[in-house]
């Protein structure tokens, strides 16, 4: 017999696996070279970034899509960004952007430990899965 898992489980279960995994993130420099999981799908991150959700890049971020009507201007706008940072210096943005502008208002989307200020259901846990980074940094890799 199968097992069926509730999507509350499986993000449990990511959100598990990546708070071991965000305590030893490698920084070089003014980026992550080491993928957080193989093989970001740009087309999941997209989705992810225009999705009012877990991501909600759009609330502070233009977003260079047609299908996006609305969206905010208090972070810079993503067009061009694969232009200006490689994969590294993105994933490291995503992932830990207090490591990059302590003063920023932009959530660290995978790093768990050491944060002010969390709402309790996120206490302890990354707001996005280590693959779903991966994808977000795909998609913005794209922006040209």
């Amino acid at each position: 017999m199968r097992r069926r898992y509730s999507r509350g489980a499986v993000l449990l279960a990511w959100s598990c696996a990546g708070v071991a995994a965000a305590s030893s993130l490698r920084v070089v420099g003014d980026g992550m070279p080491e993928p957080l999981a193989p093989g970001g799908n740009a087309a999941r991150g997209r989705a992810l970034v225009v999705a009012r959700e877990s991501a909600n890049c759009v609330l502070c971020h233009a977003v260079p899509d047609p299908a996006v009507r609305f969206s905010g201007n208090v972070g810079p706008s993503l067009a061009g960004v694969g232009t200006r940072l490689n994969a590294a210096q993105l994933r490291l943005r995503v992932a830990d952007n207090l490591r990059v502008n302590p003063d920023t208002v932009m959530p660290s989307y995978y790093k768990a430990d050491g944060l002010d200020r969390v709402a309790a259901n996120y206490a302890g846990k990354p707001i996005l899965a280590a693959q779903e980074v991966e994808d977000l940094v795909a998609w913005l890799a794209t922006l040209r």
